[in-house]
């Protein structure tokens, strides 16, 4: 999800600025380009509007608008001379700027000024690191803890004759990883973590993994580190679980993210955010009007108690778009910043055994759960589960169940189905979860979305109910005890996140 930005929390608070409160519900992150703030995301994709270029980082802190600024990116862990580096674009970069004696890491002071200015205001200001192109990644945790330090000298609250901001002390990191391996990097936070513990002011970790469950990159470094939000799906475009997939149970997959900070996160308290595209070429795709995004939004906040807020791609996009970031932060402000009422239970108990077509809604272990397609396992936080969460319904603590549950297998005689009625499938028709089509003289029953790929094909789409009016044994899935070996992929859409970079480069 990455363009060279700077990352931008929009809290809608009051109208004069304030500070950060990550308890709230109604902060708004986007991205002011420090590499996309940096790279000028509105200047790379309308070059001859000048006077709405990327602007310097405080231009952005004169409203309450945007609460947090991740300044993206330290693209470099280990550069010339063992030293990190920055690089944000027109801003700040290794080659048109000074660099430190036998580094590649560029002088940039005279940010200084700036980002003490935002912090004065209330607002929060990180470094984000990685991004799309990233020399990053760790071969030990030695190296980890000793970059966890390095880190914390040259940014944030230690001492070090190489500070690339001056004398600004940043307010905590972002970990924006998109590919290598994800090894080590819970030391790392650790790392940073226990350095701030003592200090005199408080160190926010977030990470920006995709909206696909778990991050390819970093799912593993949020199951076992402390951070305070997660802006998920940035997560929330480029992918096939982004915006436009809202309201669809077998891609829209807020539900599993609610789930994982409640019930696996190490921090309970973590926040989820949703990410969107601040204008049509802020992103290759997930862009919504203003009214969808304020739509969506109002109803996560009001679904789930983990939702935060909003993370929009960039600021600079943002403010040319006629202000949608001030649009987005005014909806969060009406839809209430503190407080979460739980929804009512409005859906039948589970019932073990039966089987519910697609789109069916139950209620279990805390939630409503609606059928992505036709399904009778027992739903679970597994995303390779027929089941998407769609609201927590009470204060019981949620299902945890990382593994498809095991099964015993009844054999019962039904009817292969009758296809009476039924229209032959057909490669030029998009099919939702849960639709039937006679294909090769059996019914089929589409798992998920699908288009283009037959029944019975490799991908996998589609359930063979049997021969048309034949009489075939099916196995009535029934729920057991789970097995520590037994894992279901079977009903999973695979998306590869590695196809999918959360944010582009201009």
């Amino acid at each position: 999800m990455f363009f060279y930005i700077a990352p931008v929390f929009i809290g809608l608070l009051s109208l004069q600025a304030s500070a950060f409160d990550n308890t709230r519900f109604d902060n708004v992150r986007g991205h002011l380009l420090l590499v996309y703030w940096g790279q000028n995301s509105y200047g790379a994709t309308n070059s001859a509007d000048t006077a709405n270029f990327q602007q310097r980082i405080s231009f952005y802190c004169n409203d309450n608008a945007i609460d947090v600024f991740p300044v993206a990116f330290l693209n470099v862990f280990f550069g010339a001379g063992g030293a990190p580096s920055l690089n944000l674009a027109n801003t700040c970069n290794p080659t048109d700027n000074a660099t430190f004696p036998g580094t590649t890491l560029p002088n940039c002071s005279s940010l200084a000024s700036d980002i003490t200015a935002c912090q004065a205001k209330g607002k929060i200001v990180t470094l984000s690191l990685g991004g799309a192109t990233g020399a990053v990644g760790f071969t030990s945790d030695a190296q980890a803890t000793t970059f966890g330090q390095t880190i914390w000298d040259m940014f944030l609250g230690g001492t070090s004759s190489t500070r690339p901001f001056g004398n600004a002390v940043l307010d905590g990191i972002d970990l924006d990883i998109e590919g290598g391996s994800s090894d080590h990097y819970s030391v790392f936070v650790n790392t940073i973590r226990s350095l701030a513990s003592g200090a005199s002011k408080n160190y926010y970790v977030t990470a920006a993994p995709q909206c696909v469950f778990p991050d390819a990159a970093l799912g593993s470094v949020l199951n076992a580190a402390n951070f305070d939000a997660v802006y998920g799906k940035h997560p929330f475009y480029n992918n096939y679980c982004g915006l436009q997939a809202f309201g669809q149970a077998s891609d829209w997959n807020f539900g599993i993210w609610d789930n994982w900070a409640r019930t696996t996160s190490p921090n309970k308290n973590v926040k989820v955010y949703i990410g969107a595209p601040a204008s049509s070429s802020a992103a290759g795709s997930g862009y919504v009007p203003i009214s969808t995004l304020s739509n969506i939004a109002t109803q996560m906040r009001k679904s789930f108690p983990s939702f935060g807020g909003v993370m929009l791609w960039d600021a600079s996009q943002a403010h040319a778009n006629s202000r949608y970031d001030l649009a987005i932060k005014n909806a969060l402000t009406a839809a209430g910043g503190t407080g979460f009422t739980f929804p009512a239970c409005s859906a039948p108990t589970f019932v073990a055994g039966t089987n519910y077509a697609g789109g069916a809604e139950v209620s279990f272990g805390g939630y409503i759960w609606q059928a992505k397609w036709s399904a009778s396992s027992q739903p679970s936080g597994d995303p390779s589960s027929d089941w998407s969460a769609t609201k927590p319904t009470t204060t019981a603590t949620p299902p945890t169940t990382t593994t498809s549950p095991s099964s015993t297998s009844t054999p019962t005689t039904t009817a292969g189905g009758s296809c009476a009625g039924v229209a032959a499938w057909s490669s030029t028709v998009a099919y939702q979860g849960g639709a039937e089509v006679v294909y090769n003289s059996h019914l089929w029953t589409a798992k998920w979305w699908s288009e283009a790929d037959a029944p019975g094909g490799s991908a996998g789409d589609w359930t063979d109910d049997g021969p048309c009016g034949s009489q075939i044994q099916a196995a009535k899935t029934l729920p057991g005890p789970a097995s520590a070996q037994e894992t279901s992929t079977s009903s999973l859409k695979e998306s590869p996140p590695s196809a999918r970079s959360r944010f582009f480069r201009f």
